[in-house]
């Protein structure tokens, strides 16, 4: 096999993904699970829940004064959960 003709699995992986539109999903899941680890331990434990749904990252949580506390930094919030995706993933968060 020639050198041109080689890859790795990751780059291979990575060309499945995107041949069958599945690299936007990944990276919605991956901004999903990185909530707890972006936003720490004790934000995650008021947070009921975390879904993306057209662009939009929908944080449900149980506490009104964390919700309105979380609002305000909004922006610096979207960028973090963005960069540790890897990509832009999310253009807003809706906190309920």
């Amino acid at each position: 096999m020639s050198q041109a003709n080689q890859r790795t699995i990751k780059q291979a992986i990575g060309e499945m993904l995107k041949a069958y539109r599945l690299d936007g999903k990944l990276a919605e899941v991956r901004l999903v699970q990185s909530w707890e680890k972006v936003m720490g331990v004790m934000i995650a434990r008021h947070t009921a829940e975390v879904s993306v749904r057209n662009k939009k990252l929908y944080v449900r949580l149980d506490s009104a004064a964390l919700r309105q506390e979380l609002s305000y930094g909004r922006e610096k919030i979207l960028n973090l959960l963005n960069e540790e995706a890897g990509t832009r993933v999310i253009e807003d968060i809706v906190f309920q």
